[in-house]
């Protein structure tokens, strides 16, 4: 991967390569930790971060749902992903993943006394699906491993432990050929991706699975937002396999996905087999808004 001048740890710009942590770190045994995944886009005016305040309140939010209490408020981590950006002077798009952990100190399962840590990191990243998959769409395999049920885990945390199902998930659909996994819910419905949210098209409305089973995808959000600004009819509602099979249009939506085409699953050709009209309209549309070329969500950026 891409590597930055510094990383963000507890206040303090540490070099990229000196940014190390206790082999006892309590969440690397225990899983107890969360994070966020954020953009930053090379426009015009310069770097800009994507809803930077939507995505650190999210962040906090998973530490409230995990039990972790952090040691910054929502201001001075705002302010601390400015600065990483600033500092590390980048030149085209960024990633940036500020995490929140639990450190050395204590071990066993009742981590309430583990110190609690902060690191931000960020380096230029392009096309998490690959620019020919934004293009052209990639090929999904549904996964055997049904999402995280929502009575043994708490899937509106973005918390590390939550992520071991997404990997088996995803490991299964690349090692049988296709690019990403779709993972159903316990009840044989769509959830989500391994790390994104879905929807399809079907005779001219879009679709996508609620968040019941699924993170609530601050990039699921934009792209509905786009689509009614567009007159595009939006349904909310529980989608079955066989539905999917026969869409006109598939795609996956997320921070680091932003909005990918699906052009077959599990060998089901969808629509004409590439990215559709739809689908092409609202790509469109949401990179307009984060290199910021549509002055009504301009607002949504955060210039560095």
């Amino acid at each position: 991967m891409e590597t930055a001048k510094y990383i963000w740890m507890d206040g303090t710009l540490t070099p990229w390569d000196e940014a190390h942590v206790h082999i006892l770190t309590h969440t690397l045994h225990y899983g107890n930790g969360v994070f966020e995944g954020t953009r930053a886009y090379m426009t015009d005016k310069g770097l800009a971060i994507f809803r930077l305040r939507e995505h650190t309140k999210r962040l906090l939010n998973s530490a409230k749902i995990t039990r972790i209490k952090p040691p910054y408020t929502l201001e001075e981590l705002e302010t601390a992903q400015i600065e990483l950006l600033k500092e590390n002077n980048f030149k085209s798009n960024v990633y940036v993943r500020p995490l929140i952990y639990l450190g050395y100190g204590t071990m066993g399962l009742y981590h309430v006394h583990a110190p609690v840590k902060t690191a931000i990191a960020a380096w230029e990243w392009g096309s998490y699906l690959g620019d020919e998959g934004l293009e052209n769409g990639i090929r999904v395999k549904i996964s055997s491993f049904a999402r995280n049920p929502v009575s043994s885990t708490m899937g509106k945390a973005k918390a590390a432990a939550n992520y071991l199902n997404s990997q088996m998930a995803k490991y299964e659909a690349m090692e049988a050929g296709y690019e990403e996994a779709l993972l159903l819910d316990e009840d044989g419905f769509i959830a989500e991706g391994s790390g994104e949210c879905f929807f399809i098209v079907r005779n001219g409305v879009l679709i996508s699975p609620p968040n019941d089973t699924s993170l609530e995808s601050i990039t699921q959000g934009m792209v509905i937002q786009l689509a009614k600004d567009a007159g595009i009819p939006v349904e909310r509602r529980r989608v079955t396999r066989d539905e999917v099979y026969i869409a006109d249009e598939a795609f996956f939506t997320g921070t680091a996905a932003e909005v990918t085409p699906i052009k077959d699953i599990d060998g089901y050709i969808i629509g004409e087999g590439k990215r559709g009209a739809m689908t092409k309209q609202l790509q469109g549309a949401y990179f307009d808004v984060v290199y910021g070329k549509n002055k009504k969500y301009e607002h949504l950026l955060t210039y560095i």
